[in-house]
């Protein structure tokens, strides 16, 4: 793998990853005004929970039409987008737009002078990743090879942005679609380095914590020894990783990937391991498009949920969540008072039938 950095034009950076040799020497030759992040956290004492506050993504590109998309190679004559080669094969670069950014404006340590509301700014770094050139492609068509690439440039960014002073927390995801709320249809994910661990991380640390007293096991492990022992809602067993519905699944769609060896984070996985994901992970996702007839993409967030850095490290384990607001063909699943309002999530399925349909549509048909 072939890795190349170099500096857009208001000073963010650009990475090249390429599984084959190629010069990637052209200039960002747009007129930009330096990037300018005003997000501030908040503590929300009633929960526990740190709030962010990004006002300034108000004004990101907002669904350009595919001749203006800014994910796209730069062409001679076309619009000079935030990628100035005319082609690539996967690209990181930092948002212009970001939720956490290092150069975050300061903040006061308290609203109002009030103990009661501690605030800091938001620091961190947002990256976006972009999957392939090709404008009209998903994840799931990327070949092996490609989604290899794609996982040499994740491991790469999960290794240099955790060793960031300040930064918790890795996390790369993939949204795909706009019922999702995607602004940008061009194939893209993002990469989140937090200052602090996300509120559903620190469950997962409070519960395996307590595992850990009672029992002496990871929780993880032990979740995914148990599910494959049940084989209920097993979906996909490899020889290095297994793909199941989790017994407690929120989302009409729902799976997780965990690998067999314990893992933190992408940058410990060896090269079987990432092989045999590069078939699996677009796989997985493919089925997701074959779920509903008459959706030819079904709207997901797609994401790898890494230990943290530092304290409680031991305590984490890598797997990838992937699922699915959409609950029948062109309904989504709305979450409303009881979910929105008390935290108490209700299923109009049950993980059973999800596994179920996982595994029938991997033959293309459905149950």
């Amino acid at each position: 793998m072939r890795k190349t950095s170099t500096r857009l034009a208001d000073g963010r950076e650009l990475i090249y990853y390429d599984g084959r040799d190629a010069v990637r020497d052209a200039v960002d030759t747009r007129d930009l005004g330096p990037v300018a992040a005003t997000s501030v956290m908040r503590y929300d004492v009633l929960t526990g929970e740190w709030v962010t506050y990004a006002s300034h993504r108000n004004s990101r590109t907002f669904h350009p039409a595919t001749a203006d998309c800014p994910l796209c190679p730069s062409r001679p004559g076309g619009v000079a987008t935030e990628i100035p080669s005319g082609d690539y094969e996967v690209a990181v670069f930092e948002n212009r737009f970001p939720s956490f950014s290092f150069g975050a404006a300061a903040a006061g340590d308290l609203v109002d002078g009030e103990r009661l509301w501690p605030q800091a700014p938001a620091t961190g770094r947002c990256e976006v990743v972009c999957f392939d050139s090709d404008h009209d492609r998903s994840f799931a068509d990327l070949e092996p090879a490609r989604v290899r690439t794609v996982l040499a440039a994740l491991v790469d960014r999960t290794r240099e942005l955790s060793a960031m002073p300040g930064v918790a927390q890795v996390y790369c995801f993939e949204n795909r679609g706009a019922e999702i709320g995607v602004t940008l249809s061009h194939p893209h994910g993002q990469i989140y380095a937090y200052p602090v661990p996300t509120p559903r991380t620190e469950a997962l640390l409070r519960q395996s914590r307590e595992h850990r007293r009672r029992t002496g096991g990871l929780l993880l492990r032990d979740v995914l020894e148990a599910e494959r022992r049940a084989g209920t809602r097993i979906v996909v067993e490899g020889r290095h990783w297994s793909a199941y519905v989790p017994v407690a699944a929120r989302w009409p769609v729902e799976v997780h990937v965990a690998p067999h060896r314990d893992v933190a984070d992408l940058t410990e996985l060896d090269d079987a391991e990432l092989d045999e994901i590069a078939v699996l992970w677009p796989e997985l996702l493919s089925r997701f498009d074959r779920c509903f007839d008459g959706v030819d993409r079904l709207p997901y967030i797609a994401g790898w949920h890494q230990a943290p850095v530092g304290a409680e490290r031991d305590l984490g384990r890598l797997y990838l969540q992937a699922f699915s607001l959409m609950r029948s063909p062109h309904r989504m699943k709305y979450l409303a008072a009881s979910e929105s309002g008390m935290g108490a999530w209700i299923s109009d399925t049950t993980p059973e039938a999800i596994a179920g349909r996982l595994r029938a549509v991997a033959t293309g048909s459905t149950s």
